[in-house]
């Protein structure tokens, strides 16, 4: 009897292997010395306001989609959108289901659920979406990071929904 489970997908092997058939040079992964500055939430998730930052290039209908190669910019994306409105640019996986299914790689409906159930308080006014897949670290870590730390912060945002792709 099948538990309905898929395999783990196995990302360093893949992301490996995608980036070699693009002509990058070999990935250098980062490793982190220290432990990542997560912390518990300061009350129940059912008081909170959720946000999200997804790295799949989804954009809104009339934003600019990201180019392919170390776009370090992001997009908010207002949590009232139709999701017939999003769509997806990426040069690091298949596009096929996110075009058929924008919920894979931005789970704003998902979210939206867990809002109407009670399970959390609000949903950010804004979304706020990447181009995963940035060869440069140090672009992530001094650049794209910290804008995205900081509009969380911005925001208000209690707690963050982490999509990668």
């Amino acid at each position: 009897m099948s538990t309905g489970r898929q395999p783990p997908v196995k990302y360093i092997e893949r992301i490996t292997a995608t980036y070699d058939a693009l002509g990058y040079e070999q990935y250098q992964w980062h490793h982190r010395q220290t432990r990542p500055p997560f912390s518990l939430p300061k009350k129940p998730l059912a008081e909170c306001k959720v946000g999200m930052i997804a790295t799949g290039g989804v954009y809104k209908t009339g934003q600019v989609a990201f180019h392919y190669k170390d776009d370090t910019s992001y997009r908010a994306i207002p949590s009232d959108t139709d999701v017939t409105d999003l769509r997806a640019t990426h040069f690091a996986y298949d596009l096929s289901g996110a075009r058929e299914d924008i919920n894979v790689v931005f789970p704003i409906e998902g979210l939206r659920l867990l809002y109407q159930e009670g399970f959390v308080g609000s949903i950010a006014d804004d979304l706020l979406t990447c181009m995963g897949g940035i060869y440069s670290q140090r672009a992530v870590i001094d650049d794209l990071a910290p804008q995205l730390v900081q509009r969380c912060i911005d925001d208000k945002t209690d707690v963050v929904l982490l999509v990668p792709v």
